[in-house]
């Protein structure tokens, strides 16, 4: 069968997807012989009726074997981590080098940012000389002597998710549950992994605004990934407000280099609990997170993949030589006193990027210095004129955007009851 119309119909129909139809679908959209009008439909019958019991692990796996799959032989499992996406989220920077420090391989492959959420790549480029985009063979030698690499996706692998992203987009299908797993998954498992751990967000700065969507999501990848050969725990975890003190690309980069030498927080207690149910899940002590980043070695491991990388080996060391600072750095005052009692987060994340540290378009550059900076969080007690956030812009105007859009994102009053960072864990034996 080459005629993806028949699948679509079945679709359509609530029929489910099988496996033929499954790898025609993907072929057909890694070679092109799928047009647009055939996977937008596609898209729009397994948005309105599901892809059907066991459709969306064979789409993931029909998607992810689009293209190429990597294999390895290491001595060590090869484990994974996966965010749906927040502000001041720098986990991966910390995640990657910990988990390397405890005996366990990384290949992570990551994204750039686009709306208001940033990219784990761009957080890196803001390291002069780090190279995201690197052949297979240089990949598999950084993660084999350093035991960890964090680059961009080749264009090899799961090629049908990268055209059925785009498709989605524009159809208005991005919501659908059944295609948000097959196209996290289907990139993360063509990397070969023996484990992985996800980081479903929920709140204000999250795509999941209500509890039961974050759950949904959580179940749907902790089974499917173990379906396919791949043993999967995710942890729900809190955005209600930014993870770290700060949102923008250098200024995040610092933050996870706080972490690596120790300095406590949500940011750094988030890192060690999704290390731990990683190690957990394949086999490895848990306890090993915490004293691979007490000793110095996840430190010692994040600076060699940077050296591995094109970057400076005295980056942990002299981040002030290697990070300038933004043009014009200043406060945003506090309006009144008051506890801060809630965040408009994902207002923050847009403040980001129109200082110019995010992108609305794929090929929008971005300035690595600006961002915002010492954060208030929830809870805490500000007096008039205190700040809420520093401003770091590229000019005096940028700098009078970002504060306005600050001043809008914080709403004080009382103190909330305090909110947990990790809110549920599933695992596969849920």
């Amino acid at each position: 069968m080459s005629d993806p119309r028949p699948v679509i119909a079945a679709l359509r129909d609530g029929r489910g997807l099988d496996a033929a139809g499954a790898a025609l679908v993907a072929n057909g959209l890694a070679d092109g012989s799928v047009s647009d009008a055939q996977a937008a439909a596609f898209a729009m019958a397994v948005l309105l009726r599901g892809a059907g019991p066991g459709g969306k692990a064979r789409l993931t796996q029909a998607m992810r074997d689009s293209g190429h799959v990597m294999a390895w032989d290491l001595p060590g499992p090869v484990v994974d981590k996966h965010s749906t996406g927040g502000i001041g989220d720098t986990v991966s920077l910390i995640l990657a080098p910990v988990l390397a420090a405890c005996g366990a391989y990384v290949p992570m492959i990551s994204g750039r940012g686009l709306g208001h959420t940033g990219g784990t790549l761009d957080k890196l480029e803001a390291i002069p000389g780090y190279r995201c985009d690197v052949s297979e063979a240089e990949f598999r030698r950084v993660v084999g002597e350093v035991g960890c690499a964090i680059v961009s996706a080749s264009g090899e692998m799961a090629p049908a998710d990268r055209r059925l992203y785009a498709i989605r987009d524009e159809s208005g299908t991005v919501e659908s549950l059944d295609l948000i797993t097959a196209s996290i998954l289907s990139k993360k498992l063509a990397a070969g992994l023996q484990g992985l751990v996800m980081d479903v967000k929920l709140g204000s700065g999250a795509f999941s605004k209500t509890g039961e969507q974050a759950e949904a999501l959580a179940r749907a990848l902790v089974e499917t990934g173990g379906e396919l050969g791949c043993p999967t725990v995710a942890l729900i975890t809190d955005m209600d407000q930014p993870l770290a003190d700060a949102a923008g690309n250098a200024l995040e980069l610092r933050a996870a280099i706080r972490a690596l030498g120790g300095e406590g927080g949500r940011l750094l207690d988030l890192s060690l609990a999704l290390s731990e149910a990683c190690l957990k899940i394949v086999g490895l002590e848990p306890s090993l997170a915490r004293h691979a980043l007490a000793s110095g070695t996840a430190a010692e491991r994040f600076s060699r993949m940077v050296a591995a990388l094109g970057g400076p080996s005295d980056l942990l060391e002299n981040p002030d030589r290697h990070l300038p600072p933004a043009p014009v750095i200043r406060p945003a005052p506090a309006p009144q006193a008051g506890a801060v009692a809630a965040i408009e987060t994902e207002a923050l994340g847009h403040a980001v990027v129109a200082l110019g540290g995010g992108r609305v378009q794929a090929s929008d550059r971005i300035d690595p210095r600006v961002g915002l900076a010492e954060l208030a969080r929830i809870g805490q007690e500000v007096e008039p004129g205190q700040p809420l956030a520093m401003v770091h812009a590229a000019d005096e105007a940028a700098a009078d955007r970002a504060i306005a859009a600050v001043q809008a994102a914080y709403h004080l009053g009382t103190a909330p009851a305090p909110r947990p960072l990790i809110l549920k864990e599933i695992t596969p034996d849920d």
